[in-house]
């Protein structure tokens, strides 16, 4: 399976006073992983919907494979989409449902076909069970079996994993970019969840309000943002003061280089906890406030005179680091974004 470009031109929706799509381009290449992340409301399900052919644009344009399919209906568009709702007949078993698509479109070998889908998502030992007794994460692979049956050009994942427990999340999510690296059928995955947007894709759309903020590898979303919105928005950042000079910015005593240019002023710097060093010492800058366990890495917050510094460490440190501890604070230079 080859996967087809998408290109969403000048889309623009409202719902009322509500701008759910803003003037919005989008392109996503043949076989690429895409994910759109964002806050609610922020129009990335609209935009997926109106790909979809589930929800009509005020203004714009859809192309899928050079084609304008814009006021093509939905059962037209060639797509096969996945729901956070796993939306399976419940009166079907695993394998029927997998068939389900190819019956309507008359394709013939469809239970080899659906038996095929079920191998490649991990679950053929239980072709024969019904919905409900199959968990929720086997629910989820079923209805990805059935959306690839089709052979779609496009694949559509609408917060598929939100209903799961995370370590099966985890499992699934992993999963999922398998196999479409596996088939290349190109993919756009709707998320609120920026550990999956980041973990699966090969680019990342951050939007805001009906529009694209940034659309970049995970990488440079989360190291390079475009915008003090994706900086915060993306991934966790203290908001710290400090004066720019020149091309750098001043932060707790330290230098630290700008994503950006700015004029010399006052201004709130975002630094990530990871940018953040802390070491015990008697005559320091700051004292530990509060530690957070949270596994092999852990938090610590730390203030510095009438500031709250938050910094990641290894747990291990936990033992040198408890509330109270005088400690000094020292920031890597590692470039900034401004708030």
């Amino acid at each position: 399976m080859t996967g087809v470009a998408v290109h969403l031109n000048g889309l623009r929706r409202t719902f009322g006073t509500v701008h759910a799509l803003d003037n919005l381009d989008l392109s996503i290449e043949p076989g690429e992983f895409v994910a759109l992340l964002g806050p609610s409301g922020c129009g990335k399900t609209t935009a997926l919907r109106v790909l979809a052919g589930l929800e009509d644009a005020d203004s714009g344009q859809v192309l899928v494979g050079g084609k304008d399919v814009t006021s093509q209906p939905a059962n037209r568009r060639d797509m096969g989409m996945v729901f956070q709702a796993y939306s399976l007949f419940p009166h079907l078993t695993a394998q029927a449902n997998v068939s389900f698509g190819l019956s309507l479109r008359g394709r013939s070998k469809s239970s080899a076909r659906a038996k095929e889908m079920l191998e490649l998502v991990g679950i053929a030992q239980f072709a024969d069970r019904y919905p409900h007794q199959l968990s929720g994460g086997q629910q989820q692979r079923v209805a990805l079996a059935r959306a690839l049956a089709i052979e779609p050009s496009v694949l559509l994942l609408d917060e598929p994993l939100s209903a799961l427990d995370a370590k099966v999340r985890v499992q699934l999510r992993d999963e999922i970019r398998r196999i479409q690296t596996e088939v290349g059928t190109t993919t756009l995955f709707v998320t609120h969840d920026q550990e999956e947007a980041l973990a699966v894709a090969d680019r990342v759309g951050v939007m805001r309000s009906g529009k694209l903020e940034q659309l970049a590898a995970p990488a440079d979303i989360y190291l390079t943002p475009a915008t003090p919105f994706v900086a915060e928005f993306v991934g966790l950042s203290n908001r710290l003061p400090g004066r720019v000079v020149g091309q750098e910015v001043e932060v707790l005593g330290t230098l630290l280089p700008l994503l950006a240019p700015a004029s010399p002023a006052a201004v709130t710097a975002l630094v990530r906890p990871e940018s953040v060093q802390v070491t015990p010492e008697t005559d320091g800058n700051g004292r530990v406030l509060t530690t957070s366990f949270l596994g092999p890495i852990s938090k610590v917050t730390v203030t510095v005179g009438d500031v709250l510094v938050v910094a990641q460490v290894a747990t291990d440190r936990l033992g040198s680091l408890t509330p109270g501890t005088p400690v000094r604070v020292t920031l890597q230079p590692v470039p900034v974004a401004l708030a």
